[in-house]
């Protein structure tokens, strides 16, 4: 049993719980994630560790409530505990001094860059950092970030905070700006991902993406996280989570992500359907 030591609300779905487990908070790095499981009738998801403190024992993880277990977790409250966690898993982002990196996460995917973004920046890195979201309200660890962070640059759809525009729209006036960079790191919903790398690539910026197909076990026995990069099947659970974004088969990514939706649909209806019939 793994305790919830603070939970905090970022935004009107987005979650930050501060869980009690010294053996992962010691062992994790940038990039790694954990499987955990709420409750007994739960089914397992990942989530990435987004910071951790080995001296005082705890991870971090951030979600967003979208579907049924993230429903379950969200209901949990401070002081309880979380059934199962596995980790840390995956293998850690390379991080080395590449000079000057190019930071992008969009959503909730700006919770797994957090992570990356500290570790470049103890690297000795020069970091510009741009995230975005659909509105205001959406943005996380703003204040995290731009500590972090050389140049910060926050982005919403809708103008309601910061550059008005996407985060491709962003990185294209920096490199009309005739910025240059080093290493590109991007996280977040995978259409912007595909259309932001796309960009990159182009420029020739070695670039890396974060992938987060769907994963049940962790250790690329079910093979359901799998992938094609540069025409070879490779599982996000021990092969990734980050792969260079130019080999990566975008196409064939948002189809398996989108063959579950009708899945996710329903179990998510379901649990509220009991919600609704438990409080009558």
């Amino acid at each position: 049993m793994f305790r919830i030591l603070k939970r905090e609300q970022l935004s009107e779905q987005v979650w930050r719980y501060r869980l009690d487990a010294p053996r992962i908070a010691n062992k994790r790095k940038a990039g790694q994630f954990i499987i955990l499981r709420p409750t007994s009738q739960s089914e397992r998801i990942p989530l990435t560790i987004a910071n951790a403190n080995a001296d005082e024992g705890w991870i971090e993880i951030i979600f967003q409530v979208v579907g049924k277990t993230t429903m379950v977790l969200q209901a949990l409250q401070e002081g309880s505990s979380i059934l199962d966690l596995a980790g840390p898993l995956g293998k850690p982002t390379h991080i080395e001094k590449f000079g000057k990196c190019l930071c992008i996460g969009g959503g909730v995917g700006v919770a797994p860059l957090y992570p990356i973004v500290c570790a470049l920046k103890a690297a000795g890195n020069e970091l510009t950092t741009v995230i975005g979201a659909r509105n205001k309200s959406l943005l996380i660890l703003e204040k995290e970030m731009a500590a972090q962070s050389d140049l910060f640059i926050p982005t919403t759809d809708d103008g309601s905070n910061g550059r008005k525009g996407f985060v491709s729209d962003v990185f294209k006036e920096l490199i009309g700006k005739g910025e240059i960079f080093d290493a590109a790191f991007v996280i977040g919903p995978v259409m912007m991902m595909k259309v932001t790398t796309t960009l990159t690539v182009a420029e020739k910026i070695p670039t890396f993406a974060s992938l987060n197909p769907i994963m049940i076990d962790g250790t690329g026995m079910c093979g359901g996280c799998r992938v094609s990069v540069n025409g070879e099947t490779k599982f996000a659970c021990v092969d990734g989570p980050e792969f260079d974004a130019a080999g990566i088969d975008w196409n064939e990514l948002i189809r398996r992500l989108n063959s579950y939706k009708m899945f996710e649909s329903k179990a998510r209806d379901d649990h509220n359907c009991h919600l609704e019939g438990a409080l009558k």
